[in-house]
């Protein structure tokens, strides 16, 4: 206690007792990340994994981002835009696979893993068709973590990637149909929607799941007439509620399909398999009754497509006509929108690499995020995926024998 008049006036006319602001202690971060992102070279990928302005939020939090050069050029991105936005810039794809964490859009191929050194962090998606057995063996030597961000859940437990794509890939569809419905001169002359007086085109989809959801809502904007096939009551009961609007729904019952596919003028294949291939419930027969110049978007040809006629195409030539019928069967019709499909990616996964360099390391965010941990499938260079193993014939163990303790 100061008793000393003169000091306590000395020290009050100096400010010295007055409240002063709490000096908290700064939160140094824990740990910085490297992140490489190359530049795709599977067929017709335009997709990029990242977006510029997403690098710049990463580099003002103190990570480093290497972009291979022309990355973003299928998605109209430019190496000006990513070097503003403080990216390393490299021509040499060598520099990008060196990085420890690989953002990617397709899976890898096998020259791409022959580029890693090793010991990394791998992010991107899983296609067992492009992934064969070789493909894991060859990270699984390299011990190499692999995520695959189109099985990530978010914390409602959706697959967020594959929500966002299926949304895209809806929209995208009813699109296509009308692009293709009023193109000069090779179209019906039709315009997917309708006005006063004139009646509205009829749209059937088959599937109700994201796919069939957007379509459902893209083409009832337009003004379109909808029908909804699914083998689930619950998936149409969900879609019906989620439009909000009383479209016609109906189980797929072969009778009522053919009926209503005969009157189509757009027929939109959205079903899913979570296993294997997509039913074909859509014969050849139904097909050859449709109306002249009619369209089918075909979303499910990746998995074998839900129509007996469809094949693969390809954006380059994405349609073939056949009983008079137009079929548009690219499987990867999210590049046909590539920057709005890379803005999507982006900002999914920016906010997850911002908490990965927050926690300090992946085994964190794999202890404690349940949803990104369903996305690991191997860690380390150790399969951990069961069906990976059960299907390749590979040894496997469960992730959480592998993780270190905290």
């Amino acid at each position: 206690m100061i008793t000393d008049p003169e000091l306590l006036k000395s020290l009050l006319h100096q400010g010295a007792l007055m409240p002063q602001e709490e000096m908290l202690a700064i939160k140094r971060k824990k740990g910085a990340l490297f992140i490489g992102i190359p530049k795709e070279t599977s067929f017709q990928e335009r997709r990029v994994a990242l977006v510029p302005e997403a690098v710049s939020l990463l580099v003002a939090n103190g990570h480093r981002v290497r972009v291979e050069s022309q990355a973003g050029q299928g998605s109209n991105f430019s190496d000006a835009e990513y070097s503003e936005a403080g990216a390393e810039l490299t021509t040499d794809p060598k520099e990008v696979y060196a990085c420890d964490l690989i953002f990617k859009v397709a899976p890898p191929s096998e020259s791409e893993i022959e580029r890693m050194p090793g010991n990394q962090t791998l992010i991107s998606a899983l296609q067992l068709a492009t992934q064969p057995k070789a493909t894991l063996e060859n990270l699984a030597a390299k011990k190499i973590t692999c995520i695959a961000w189109d099985y990530i859940r978010d914390e409602d437990g959706v697959f967020s990637v594959v929500r966002t794509m299926g949304e895209i890939a809806g929209n995208t569809a009813v699109l296509v149909a009308g692009e293709l419905l009023s193109s000069f001169p090779s179209g019906k002359g039709l315009m997917l929607g309708g006005v006063a007086g004139v009646q509205p085109t009829e749209v059937v989809i088959i599937g109700a799941g994201t796919v069939g959801e957007f379509a459902t809502r893209a083409a009832l904007g337009l003004g379109a007439s909808v029908k909804v096939f699914d083998n689930s009551v619950a998936r149409l009961r969900r879609l019906q509620n989620a439009v909000g609007n009383r479209v016609f729904t109906s189980i797929i019952q072969p009778k009522v399909l053919a009926k209503a596919i005969r009157r189509a003028d757009v027929a939109i294949g959205a079903l899913r398999s979570p296993m294997g291939k997509t039913p074909c419930v859509v014969t050849e027969e139904m097909v050859e009754q449709m109306k002249e110049g009619s369209v089918i978007v075909d979303v499910s040809i990746d998995q074998g497509g839900c129509f007996e006629t469809s094949r693969v195409t390809n954006h380059i030539d994405p349609t073939f006509t056949q009983f008079g019928v137009v079929h548009y069967g690219v499987p990867n019709i999210a590049s046909r929108v590539s920057r709005t499909a890379s803005f999507a990616l982006s900002n999914i996964f920016s906010p997850l690499l911002l908490d990965i360099g927050e926690k300090g390391s992946i085994d964190d965010v794999i202890r404690f995020k349940p949803g990104f941990k369903d996305g690991v499938y191997m860690y380390k260079g150790v399969l951990t995926n069961e069906i990976l193993g059960k299907v390749f014939g590979l040894p496997y163990q469960p992730l959480d024998l592998l993780l270190p303790r905290p």
